[in-house]
């Protein structure tokens, strides 16, 4: 979400965030609204071993239930239990954050020597927070901007904060708002942070993350943001 720097053009159609998302969009098969394929999808197989189910590479209904109940938990559409690129890359996402472990900066590209700082891996789609060396909270899966409305890189400072903030430019609610760049900012959604395609800028988080991060961040503390999400 852009608030304080406003943008021009405003292409709204959220279907949500994280786009690793969106590489290469496989037409999905013609569907009727609120039915489930019978087509198997290109990544079937892996779909089905992320799921716990059979690995055969066919579709069958338990298959496109499981998968169906997968995508509107996490607002992918279409929602028709097709195995296809954007439902994958959620998935193949979340298997990356997960083996990072607790050892979020392991590359060592978030400073080290400013004292509390909050990191942003956009290639990970992970935030956390660290003093020196030492993991203070994290890392947790956040929904950073979309193409066009990427979360800048760079070494910022958190300027503003306002707890109760509402969006002037998308009039949604930002809870937890943590300004460090413009209008950018940590806050919390009331959507998966696996959504894709993304966030207008921001850095979208759980509630329960950025009640975490609103308590232990301050006005003029460092963030730190860096790499390149997936389909920007």
């Amino acid at each position: 979400m852009g608030d304080i720097r406003r943008r021009s053009a405003v292409a709204l159609g959220i279907t949500g965030l994280i786009a690793p998302l969106t590489l290469a969009l496989g037409a999905a098969p013609a569907q009727a609204a609120g039915s489930c394929t019978t087509q198997a999808g290109p990544y079937q197989k892996q779909v089905e071993k992320f799921l716990g189910r059979p690995v055969d590479g066919r579709q069958s209904s338990a298959d496109c239930t499981a998968i169906r109940a997968f995508q509107n938990k996490h607002g992918i559409t279409p929602n028709i239990g097709y195995a296809g690129p954007v439902t994958w890359g959620v998935m193949d996402l979340m298997n990356k954050q997960k083996a990072v472990g607790t050892n979020p900066n392991r590359d060592g590209k978030c400073p080290t020597n400013k004292g509390r700082i909050a990191c942003v891996n956009l290639t990970l789609q992970l935030s956390w927070i660290q003093d020196g060396s030492r993991l203070v909270y994290g890392p947790v899966p956040v929904r950073t901007g979309r193409d066009k409305y990427e979360t800048r890189t760079g070494l910022k400072k958190i300027y503003w904060r306002h707890i109760d903030h509402v969006s002037s430019i998308y009039h949604v609610p930002m809870p937890y708002s943590q300004f460090f760049d413009g209008g950018q900012a940590f806050h919390s959604v009331g959507v998966s942070v696996w959504n894709p395609p993304g966030s207008h800028g921001c850095v979208n988080m759980t509630k329960t993350a950025a009640k975490k991060y609103w308590s232990l961040l301050r006005t003029n503390d460092d963030v730190f943001v860096y790499g390149r999400k997936p389909g920007t």
